[in-house]
């Protein structure tokens, strides 16, 4: 089983800040080739988590889980390191998100994943959608997580 790491901004050391924004560069704005502002401010808000699991060299993948302004949570910045793909890394964190986290959670997939989506509980809530470039379909997922109190 991964070794799971979950923090807040404030609680991630500058090394490791540093490998995870570079593996979102490099991802994001380098091999999907979208200009940009991949630092849109959202990361050091107090209720967003960064969840990765950690490798020998570094994180080998990761995701951010925002709080909604209206409610629930969005799911973004989904990524691995491309010598580590299909190695079931993103699905690991993805349970791990849907699992831990209650109520709604939201995203927005690239189409060609909307099958491995559907497949982890999620379901199409809209039309896809063109967002730099790439074809997205807004999904959901009800939590598995027990509700507070």
């Amino acid at each position: 089983m991964p070794n799971i790491i979950e923090r807040k901004f404030g609680e991630i050391d500058a090394l490791t800040l540093y490998q995870l924004l570079r593996l979102r560069v490099d991802i994001f704005v380098v091999e999907q080739g979208c200009a940009y502002p991949e630092l849109d401010g959202r990361d050091i808000d107090p209720d967003t988590r960064h969840i990765w699991i950690d490798g020998s060299g570094g994180p080998l993948a990761y995701l951010r889980v925002l709080a909604e302004p209206v409610g629930g949570h969005r799911i973004g910045r989904v990524a691995t390191v491309l010598a580590e793909r299909n190695r079931g890394l993103a699905g690991t964190l993805i349970d791990h998100v849907v699992k831990t986290t209650t109520g709604q959670l939201v995203l927005d997939a690239q189409a060609y994943l909307e099958a491995w989506y559907l497949e982890r509980g999620f379901h199409t809530v809209g039309e896809p959608f063109l967002e730099e470039g790439i074809l997205h379909v807004p999904m959901t997922c009800r939590s598995h997580a027990v509700q507070p109190g």
